[in-house]
């Protein structure tokens, strides 16, 4: 019996077929942490938004540069994605994990004691740098936790977990603040770190080394990042900033991404995707991602704009959605293990079409009830997709190349969060106050139904040509 990077328990030398794992002691412990880690990293990426005024109070610096409190995290959770996935394939996964757990805590510590702005931001940007290797390791650790056919159940854990983190931060951090000031906001995340560290350091067996990153990789992470980092400046500045100036940081990104696509560094990205038929499933990744935030913005904005609706009945109107999507979350992995992930994630990604098109169609207006159920729907939808989209794509991940993988879905999904309150931005300002709510609805609904067709069609690629035991339902456990 020996242990792989993971932590997890192997039984005999069982050949592997892409993304497979050797049959393996269940550690659902680990699972928990995944959830719990993705929960952490995702609300950190919206529940300081609400405490902006205070720290730029607080600080004494002004609106613009307290916004950087928020930057300073999302930017560098996103543009380094890529590269830590590629540098995370050869490391041992444990070590990785303490690591990014424990500066991830480190660095909410600094920055819940900052005395200056810079100091703040600087804290920022190191929580951001280990959230992305927290993004782009919990996949790979619930996946590695459990046997193949209980993928879909340990998957739903962190892709549930995960949103509801995002979802659900504007909500903590106003009662944090309430509360207990701005600087908790940035404390009330260490205990749950703390716990992960604990549960890690006792149950994954000692494994491997880290290693710092080659002259090639230091490289990549330079062009990756300065090219993403750009990119999503240009989608930020949508709604304040002229447009040709946001089309113009668009278009500097283009170079040094191309560079990197073109290089050592990004060749065995694209080529991993393509091989193991993966474009579709992050089309859809990406396409539920812009649906999802456009909706989020849109109702929230049309019910306090529009409808004159208080903020308290805005927030658990738009808490219907995570409702929704906790309650099926668990359902939609335990139906993946018996029917196979790809059938359930595309009836998932038909019902949250289904839930934005009904968001539509009423013509005078709707009510808080009325946009509730609807959200409710579409959050059932959500929860139903999450998981078996993600056991779909990490099940396929060549051996050697989960974190790869794990990156580039994080990626697209991140994206699709900043990109749908851009778009939907962009179609408020063309259509005006009188249409903008319903071609923004509009366009959510369309990325929500253009993913049903993604996910519903067999991927192609050499590794799905024989059929992938994640298209369909798994084989009885041996």
């Amino acid at each position: 019996m020996t242990d792989d990077a993971s932590g997890v328990e192997r039984r005999g030398d069982v050949p592997e077929r892409p993304g497979d794992v050797p049959e393996v002691h269940d550690r659902w412990l680990l699972v928990s942490v995944a959830g719990v880690l993705s929960f952490v990293a995702m609300l950190d990426m919206n529940i300081v938004n609400v405490a902006l005024a205070d720290i730029s109070e607080g600080l004494g610096v002004s609106a613009a540069a307290a916004q950087w409190v928020v930057l300073g995290y999302q930017l560098p959770v996103v543009a380094l994605l890529l590269p830590v996935g590629h540098w995370l394939d050869d490391q041992g996964v444990r070590p990785a994990l303490l690591a990014a757990t424990a500066g991830f805590g480190l660095c909410s510590a600094l920055a819940a004691a900052a005395p200056w702005a810079f100091w703040l931001i600087a804290a920022r940007i190191g929580q951001g740098a280990c959230g992305a290797v927290l993004f782009v390791l919990m996949p790979v650790l619930a996946i590695r936790s459990v046997r193949p056919e209980l993928r879909g159940r340990a998957m739903s854990v962190p892709a549930t977990l995960g949103p509801l983190g995002a979802v659900i931060g504007p909500a903590v951090g106003g009662l944090v603040l309430d509360h207990l000031g701005w600087r908790w906001i940035f404390l009330v995340k260490i205990p749950l770190c703390l716990v992960a560290l604990a549960v890690v350091w006792r149950t994954m067996p000692r494994s491997g080394r880290l290693r710092a990153p080659d002259r090639r990789s230091l490289v990549d992470t330079a062009l990756v990042a300065t090219g993403v980092t750009i990119l999503l400046l240009s989608l930020t500045l949508v709604s304040d900033a002229p447009a040709w100036l946001a089309l113009a940081l668009a278009v500097v990104a283009v170079p040094p991404l191309w560079w990197w696509l073109r290089g050592p560094g990004g060749r065995p990205v694209t080529d991993v995707l393509r091989a193991a038929g993966l474009l579709r499933a992050h089309g859809a990744v990406l396409a539920l991602a812009v649906g999802f935030a456009a909706m989020h913005y849109v109702v929230a904005l049309h019910l306090r704009r529009d409808e004159d609706v208080s903020a308290t009945t805005t927030g658990l109107t738009v808490l219907a959605f995570p409702l929704g999507m906790g309650l099926a979350g668990p359902l939609g992995g335990r139906l993946a293990d018996r029917y196979g992930a790809r059938p359930v994630a595309a009836t998932g990604a038909a019902l949250t079409a289904t839930g934005l098109l009904l968001l539509v169609l009423p013509g005078d207006g709707w009510s808080p009830p009325d946009a509730a159920w609807r959200l409710v729907l579409a959050g059932l939808g959500m929860g139903l997709h999450g998981g078996p989209t993600q056991a779909l794509v990490m099940g396929a991940a060549p051996p050697g190349r989960a974190a790869t993988i794990g990156s580039t879905v994080q990626l697209a999904r991140s994206l699709g969060f900043t990109l749908g309150p851009a778009l939907a931005t962009a179609a408020w300002r063309v259509t005006g106050p009188d249409g903008g709510a319903r071609t923004g609805l509009a366009l959510a609904a369309t990325a929500a139904c253009l993913a049903v067709p993604l996910l519903a069609l067999p991927a192609r690629g050499p590794a799905n040509r024989s059929g992938s035991a994640t298209d369909a339902a798994p084989a009885t456990p041996r």
